[in-house]
């Protein structure tokens, strides 16, 4: 006999990465950094010490992160990952017969992470520009309602929160609730309008931001983010934190990103000119595609999400396939943007044909 697991477990799919691209390919898939790592990075790796643990409350980094962020170090907390902390404060705030609101389509990991709390998914659809519906969204909470999550940009459409938005947004929301604002692509972002989590969290005591060094940091190897937020939540995504969990390569790894952070936004400028490029390209082929704010597009190809998906790998472009809804598209390489917009064009031609494409003008 099969050993007995939770039946709501075994049917819940498992998180899925971007897909590997055949050698002639560009993997686009999951919005990795395409610069290899700088050279004072992988120096301060080398100094690991690799047969003893790490600093389980990962100190010098949030002391350095608190500094920066002008908080105390009790309200920073380190992560493998920021989705790992996000993974803590919904088991920190719910369980079973509470329930989680969020935009869909959002980070894919949201429905499993929320069905292992053992609460319940509230998804609100994005609006028709691939935003989150924000009034919608505060409509749904209720006196079962534990936790929000807010994803600007959201991945996978790209699409910002701005500060307006976000700050009617939280005047509906009762202080006891827990608002989990995920800033995973905030260095991306040059849309003045676009909220800026840290700076709001003396406003809105139940606020909790999420940041990390795998996008623009080009960590994503080894798994670092963290959060910024009241001490007391927390503390309470500490204790359901996994112990030892954020490595000391990782740990030096962060800290040095932070002392080369000027290389490294310098190379965000270089993707998000190249993000501009791909923009204005793939909307005079006749794309109707939302403003990026990522380090990646959105293609909503909607129901020609698979035949799109297939034709865009048939011409070496290797994207994250969200069927029935678009293909999000990294923003990768420079040798990557002629061949991607060349296949988009290809793309274009072949489904212009299907009238109800919400994709194409």
């Amino acid at each position: 006999m099969p050993v007995t697991l939770r039946p709501e477990i075994s049917a819940l799919a498992p998180y899925r990465q971007g897909r590997p691209a055949p050698a002639d390919a560009f993997k686009l898939s999951s919005n990795e950094s395409p610069f290899p790592p700088l050279p004072s990075v992988l120096a301060a790796i080398a100094g690991s010490s690799y047969n003893r643990y790490p600093d389980g409350s990962a100190a010098v980094l949030s002391t350095r992160l608190a500094e920066r962020h002008g908080v105390t170090v009790d309200q920073v907390h380190a992560g493998a990952g920021s989705v790992s902390i996000l993974s803590q404060l919904v088991q920190a705030a719910a369980a079973t017969g509470d329930e989680v609101v969020y935009a869909w389509r959002s980070f894919e990991a949201y429905p499993g992470i929320v069905m292992v709390s053992g609460a319940t998914s509230v998804q609100i659809p994005n609006r028709p520009d691939g935003g989150h519906n924000l009034d919608a969204m505060a409509a749904a909470i209720n006196d079962r309602t534990r936790v929000v999550i807010v994803c600007s940009p959201n991945n996978p459409t790209s699409v910002a929160v701005t500060e307006a938005e976000f700050e009617m947004f939280m005047a509906r929301v009762p202080d006891t609730l827990l608002v989990i604002l995920d800033e995973a692509y905030h260095e991306f972002v040059t849309d003045p309008r676009a909220v800026d989590g840290i700076p709001l969290l003396e406003r809105y005591p139940n606020l909790v931001v999420l940041r990390t060094f795998s996008k623009a940091y080009g960590l994503a190897g080894l798994r670092i983010g963290y959060a910024v937020g009241p001490a007391y939540i927390l503390d309470a995504a500490r204790s359901a934190a996994i112990p030892l969990s954020v490595t000391e390569p990782a740990q030096r790894a962060a800290l040095a990103a932070l002392d080369a952070e000027d290389e490294l936004l310098a190379q965000v400028e270089v993707l998000n000119a190249r993000r501009e490029r791909i923009r204005a390209g793939l909307l005079e082929q006749g794309w109707q595609i939302p403003e990026p704010q990522g380090n990646f597009v959105w293609l909503p190809t909607g129901a020609s999400t698979a035949a799109a998906a297939e034709q865009l790998e048939a011409g070496g472009i290797v994207g994250r396939v969200f069927v029935p809804e678009g293909i999000r598209v990294t923003i990768g390489e420079e040798e990557s943007v002629e061949k991607l917009l060349r296949v988009a064009a290809e793309v274009v031609s072949t489904l212009s044909s299907e009238a109800q494409n919400p994709g194409l003008g």
